[in-house]
């Protein structure tokens, strides 16, 4: 297999991995992404990565921007999220505009990939999830996610939901909202009810504790997955989004997307 050329700045060195997540008032979400982080380094020795939030925690992402590019550093953002909502659409470019002596560019959101599958299904099995609950008439899955009003994102988390099915041998899953969008998990889980799934489970697409993914666990009839967290799937996927950025044009003619 041809190995891709890697992309690299004036100085030599590969863009800086900015790993930008929503931010909490959870005291353990930062640590949450910090061990996730600590994973992406460890497969990757020698990238700079760093982590920065959007609102609520520091580093803020302004912040990080202007501190890289009074490094002269290149970056690739990597939003911790999972569909093109209003943050990755509006927030992320925009803090890139603001930092025009900053060479950026945005990745895509973790998205619809087999490995946020992999991380959602171990993290269902770590819950109590057995293998032969993906055969019974009575098991359903509830996707609990953030929400958006932006239709893009519930089109990819609708996806989400249909890979995480197939990957649990067939099991309904229905996606669900904590906020801007419907279903809630309790209408979720009405609805599978009505269809003779009354053992319920939860899967948590969130990547760290926090009030969406506290609620979600509560609202949960039978087992509710953690936070994916610091996954490993997950830290091989946010490098496969940073790698498909800075793999595709050189860093000088990337604009944020």
């Amino acid at each position: 297999m041809t190995q891709q050329p890697k992309a690299t700045s004036d100085t030599g060195a590969a863009p800086t991995l900015v790993a930008v997540g929503h931010g909490s008032r959870n005291p353990r979400a930062r640590a949450t992404l910090e061990r996730l982080l600590d994973r992406v380094r460890e497969l990757r020795p020698g990238l700079d990565v760093r982590l920065a939030h959007i609102e609520l925690n520091a580093p803020l992402l302004d912040a990080t921007l202007a501190t890289l590019a009074a490094e002269g550093r290149d970056a690739v953002l990597v939003p911790l999220l999972f569909a093109p909502g209003y943050h990755v659409t509006h927030d992320l470019p925009a803090a890139v505009a603001a930092a025009p002596a900053l060479r950026a560019r945005v990745a895509e959101p973790l998205g619809a990939h087999p490995l946020l599958v992999e991380a959602l299904a171990d993290r269902l099995a770590q819950a109590g999830w057995a293998p032969e609950d993906g055969t019974s008439p009575s098991t359903g899955v509830v996707l609990a996610s953030a929400g958006s009003r932006d239709a893009r994102s519930g089109a990819e988390i609708r996806r989400i939901a249909a890979l995480l099915s197939e990957r649990l041998g067939g099991t309904p899953v229905v996606p669900a909202y904590a906020s801007a969008a419907a279903p809630t998990v309790p209408e979720a889980v009405r609805h599978l009810a009505a269809r003779g799934r009354h053992r319920v489970a939860v899967a948590s697409c969130f990547t760290a504790p926090g009030l969406f993914a506290t609620r979600a666990t509560a609202d949960a009839p039978w087992i509710a997955a953690a936070p994916l967290g610091a996954h490993p799937a997950l830290a091989r996927l946010v490098l496969h989004r940073y790698d498909r950025v800075r793999t595709t044009l050189p860093l000088r003619e990337l604009a944020a997307v």
